[in-house]
């Protein structure tokens, strides 16, 4: 590493925050500078790298890890500002380290976008991995949905300890698979099946069903998904039954819970599992992801969404009567570009709350509301405006925002005018 690089980073971190620019910007020129800088930090850890990757859920899934191995008293290092680029991580550690570059850190636990996961890995070798999902999302980006695949394939190839696989996901299974006749640890996490209704898969809706999704040959799950009833959850750990009351809300972050507490029993297999499941009733939703505000007499409810699958299962966790529902869509780098992917989520599920559309893809959002019968009351562009209407409406104290995630990330600005809202970038 360059003697001046944290020097350097810090500076322009101080910089950038004064005049209101991007939390990956120092990482950005360090990257620049000195390219092994990431590698240099990171391998002084004595419990390595842990790399979390997949379509859905990274930073729910992350926040939760965390704060599993924080409870049994692992200093943890991670990215928390929620930018999954190579340079999100080179900022986190701009913000951690001591001048002389020293981490004060026993492991990291580091989100990664599937295609920034690969290049990280050829810088240093993750001690463990966990592989969430592979959904269609961002085709503008990463082509086929077999191509994420691959991507994820070679994170676990790169992976030196302990692999951790959604068992549910045929994709992922055949790079366990794969891996384990390469003689690596595999462990699985997975849903019981009454719940597998919940999470159809792309290739389900349309109607390429792998087999294996479908059948009964899933291999055993460390940690499953057993029941869900209101706030209650049960899973099955290790075969052993447990039941717990949570915070988090959204079926599909609930299954991020149950993958962080398998990866969190192989990092630390002497941790007690009633002990993690005791500090998972404390986790609250990661921002932006079920995320709740109160606003004078009303809640807010944010919920991030960027892809057919998300959009599915957002819905059925939180749509419901008589609400207010703001659908955020924008078309930026990070949101995707391609917007199609929209016709695939059945709205039906809003047909009894009141729908506004706002963002640069509104007018699109409208269309097909309305291909669905459901009615836009109204269209807004300007999310402040529309955030604003929503806000002062009294029609109902229920309030829910749906966005993509550039649409997330304003809202959360705009909302501190409003409310008190949680700093993370």
């Amino acid at each position: 590493m360059i003697k001046l690089t944290p020097l350097i980073g810090k500076t322009i971190r101080v910089l950038s925050r004064i005049h209101g620019g991007g939390s990956a910007l120092p990482g950005l020129v360090v990257e620049k500078i000195d390219p092994n800088f990431v590698a240099h930090c990171l391998n002084q850890l004595p419990y390595g790298v842990v790399v979390i990757s997949g379509t859905n859920g990274k930073t729910t899934t992350t926040k939760i890890v965390v704060e599993l191995l924080t409870s049994q008293g692992l200093k943890v290092f991670t990215n928390k500002s929620g930018s999954n680029f190579i340079r999100g991580v080179a900022s986190s550690l701009i913000a951690d380290i001591d001048l002389q570059g020293k981490l004060d850190a026993d492991i990291a636990i580091l989100e990664l976008d599937e295609a920034h996961a690969v290049h990280f890995v050829k810088l240093l070798s993750p001690k463990y991995c966990l592989l969430l999902n592979v959904m269609r999302d961002q085709l503008d980006r990463f082509g086929e949905i077999d191509t994420t695949a691959d991507m994820l394939s070679e994170i676990a190839k790169a992976t030196t300890n302990g692999i951790v696989i959604n068992r549910e996901d045929p994709r992922l299974l055949k790079i366990g698979d794969a891996q384990a006749q390469k003689g690596k640890s595999i462990q699985y996490f997975g849903i019981e099946g009454s719940l597998r209704k919940y999470f159809v898969s792309d290739d389900d809706i349309h109607e390429k069903i792998n087999k294996i999704n479908t059948g009964s040959d899933r291999p055993e799950a460390l940690a499953l998904l057993s029941s869900i009833s209101k706030s209650r959850v049960d899973f099955m750990i290790n075969k052993k039954h447990f039941s717990t009351d949570l915070q988090i809300s959204g079926i599909h972050n609930i299954y991020n819970a149950t993958a962080a507490l398998a990866l969190a029993k192989i990092i630390m297999p002497e941790a007690k599992t009633s002990n993690l499941i005791n500090q998972l009733a404390k986790s609250r939703p990661a921002f932006g992801r079920g995320e709740m505000f109160k606003i004078g007499d009303s809640s807010l409810e944010l919920v991030l969404v960027k892809n057919p699958a998300g959009f599915r299962l957002a819905l059925e966790s939180y749509a419901g009567n008589k609400k207010q529902v703001l659908v955020a869509i924008n078309d930026s780098y990070a949101d995707g570009r391609d917007m199609s992917w929209l016709w695939d989520v059945d709205f039906l599920a809003l047909q009894n709350s009141a729908v506004s559309v706002t963002g640069s893809r509104a007018y699109d959002m409208a269309i097909r509301l309305e291909h669905d019968s459901i009615e836009v009351q109204n269209i807004e562009i300007h999310i402040p405006k529309a955030l604003k209407s929503l806000i002062s409406s009294t029609s109902s104290t229920q309030k829910q925002i749906y966005c993509t995630y550039t649409a997330m990330l304003e809202i959360r600005r705009l909302l501190q005018k409003y409310t008190s809202v949680e700093r993370v970038l």
